[in-house]
């Protein structure tokens, strides 16, 4: 298969797969407030996929961030450490909105941030490529349509906008409903 320019390699890129299986520069985590990984022995969720494929360490650093913070995490921002036993580099930390009933503007806006945090903290490292996970459809209920577009416009707006290292974003889902939304979002390859 012949090599593409580098202007031809598409930015935005969809994976349907195991995120804590890719090498990418970061992934990102979609952490609850304590960011030491889910308290739920064997749950399903993506904070616990990938404490336990990081392994023991990633929540040592996790919990060395937390104390010197001294306070939880708050929804939006972005926290970086290394990826210990991942393929990736580095584990991009973040909270996303809890929804209640409905999603309120308050939520949308924090989603949004989750992107533009995790992104501007990967371009301040210098990091090339970073995945992101479906932030706060799973156990945060939020919903994955109204989600899929504020990630992908937000990426989009920051890489438009920003002189940034970050050369390729990865959209990581997991589920077939998550894959098509993107893939509608994305448009044709």
């Amino acid at each position: 298969m012949p090599c593409l320019p580098l202007q031809e390699i598409p930015r935005l890129v969809l994976w349907q797969g195991d995120i804590t299986r890719l090498r990418a520069d970061a992934i990102v985590d979609a952490d609850n407030s304590a960011l030491l990984g889910c308290f739920a022995p064997c749950h399903g969720c993506i904070d616990n996929a990938i404490h336990s494929a990081a392994g023991l360490q990633l929540r040592d650093a996790c919990a060395e961030i937390m104390r010197a913070q001294g306070h939880p995490e708050p929804a939006g921002r972005a926290k970086l450490t290394r990826a210990y036993n991942l393929p990736a580099r580095y584990v991009l930390h973040t909270v996303g909105p809890i929804v209640g009933r409905w999603v309120t503007w308050k939520d949308r806006r924090e989603l949004a941030a989750c992107y533009r945090s995790c992104l501007a903290l990967a371009a301040e490292h210098g990091l090339r490529s970073v995945a992101f996970c479906c932030i706060s459809t799973g156990e945060f209920h939020f919903p994955n349509q109204e989600a899929a577009e504020i990630a992908v416009r937000t990426v989009r707006e920051f890489l438009e906008q920003q002189t940034t290292s970050v050369e390729r974003v990865i959209f990581n889902v997991f589920k077939d409903l998550d894959a098509a939304i993107y893939r509608r979002l994305l448009g044709p390859d």
